[in-house]
């Protein structure tokens, strides 16, 4: 009984131990996610995004060394930051620079680094879709290299690109985090699914630049969403379907 027992207890300890990894970084994400650097708009979409419960799926811990490509307005920038401020490295890259600069003076965001800064896209005319122009990251041995609702920007080119890129900036067993909207299997493009991506298409576009497919999740599927209209109409945006892909760079 006492064998049993124990052996019992071994079996719990895989998951406690996990769950007591993240609590420090559950902490300071939601101590960032209360700060003023937030706007109205950036709140209002916590609910929705989650991202608590989407960083952990991705395994952040806060002294990991972390990319984010493309951050936009920075909306994950401003979680990622701080959790990363005293343990971890912290880069942003492409299409990055304008965030860089108006974050740089912003208490918590000191060590926060643009990457590559000469990184930019380019888009051929009469092209909706963009190419990466990069020769490397110039971070190497990162842990996670981030995109949220991105992939769907770049041309074939260009996510062949910046996967082979992210793929060269992480170390062996590092973590590739991929969102993004959902278009159906299969389906031609369309005006209405351009900001869309079929996730088949995406696994195996990744897989193919030598990841390996180790997870998916589901807390963004949004059975509201009939993937038929454009992802900013105002009767879609907040409540579309999004795949979370998570691939990792063989050890």
């Amino acid at each position: 009984m006492k064998i049993k027992y124990v052996a019992l207890l071994l079996l719990m300890a895989g998951p406690i131990a996990a769950a007591s990894e993240y609590d420090a970084v559950r902490t300071k994400i939601q101590a960032a996610m209360q700060a003023d650097v937030r706007t109205e708009q950036d709140t209002a979409r916590d609910a929705n995004r989650m991202p608590i419960e989407t960083l952990e799926f991705f395994g952040l811990r806060d002294d990991m060394r972390v990319i984010e490509l493309m951050p936009g307005g920075g909306w994950y920038t401003k979680l990622l930051a701080p959790v990363l401020a005293d343990n971890g490295e912290f880069y942003i890259s492409s299409g990055a620079d304008r965030l860089a600069k108006g974050l740089a003076s912003t208490p918590g965001f000191a060590k926060m680094e643009l990457a590559a800064p000469e990184a930019g896209l380019s888009r051929a005319e009469g092209s909706r879709f963009y190419d990466l122009n990069l020769t490397d990251f110039g971070v190497e041995d990162a842990d996670i290299v981030f995109t949220f609702r991105n992939y769907h920007n770049f041309s074939v080119e260009g996510r062949m690109k910046m996967n082979e890129k992210v793929f060269d900036a992480l170390k062996p067993g590092g973590i590739y985090a991929v969102v993004d909207h959902t278009r159906r299997h299969m389906e031609p493009a369309s005006g209405e699914n351009g900001r869309r991506v079929d996730p088949v298409l995406a696994i195996k576009e990744i897989q193919d630049s030598g990841f390996e497919f180790v997870d998916y999740a589901t807390m963004h599927y949004r059975e509201v969403d009939a993937l038929e209209l454009e992802v900013g109409k105002p009767n879609v945006t907040g409540k579309t379907d999004r795949w979370t892909l998570k691939f990792r760079k063989p050890m």
